[in-house]
């Protein structure tokens, strides 16, 4: 998914770290060019929104459990799966 303005961060680049940042998991130098873009970007700001609503049912659903690794590997992956889905889809019908 691309707005297809010109940003400093690209789309792609955003919402494929997307969840890092939910999790405060980028260095702060990453974490202010995701925000600056977020700014910026409104279709990857309804994307982060989205993704953090997921977090959130998800955190309540399962308490305080820890993820286990691979599940959170598998559930990344499947993510990426499908936003390549809607990437290709948007470059076809677009």
């Amino acid at each position: 998914m691309s707005c297809g303005k010109p940003h400093e961060t690209p789309c792609s680049e955003v919402l494929a770290r997307l969840y890092e940042f939910i999790d405060n998991e980028l260095e702060e130098a990453d974490c202010a060019k995701l925000r600056q873009h977020l700014e910026e970007c409104r279709r990857c700001l309804e994307e982060y929104g989205l993704d953090e609503a997921v977090k959130s049912v998800v955190r309540r659903a399962c308490g305080w459990e820890i993820t286990p690794s691979d599940l959170r590997a598998k559930v990344m992956m499947r993510i990426a799966r499908v936003r390549v889905e809607i990437l290709t889809t948007e470059a076809r019908d677009g």
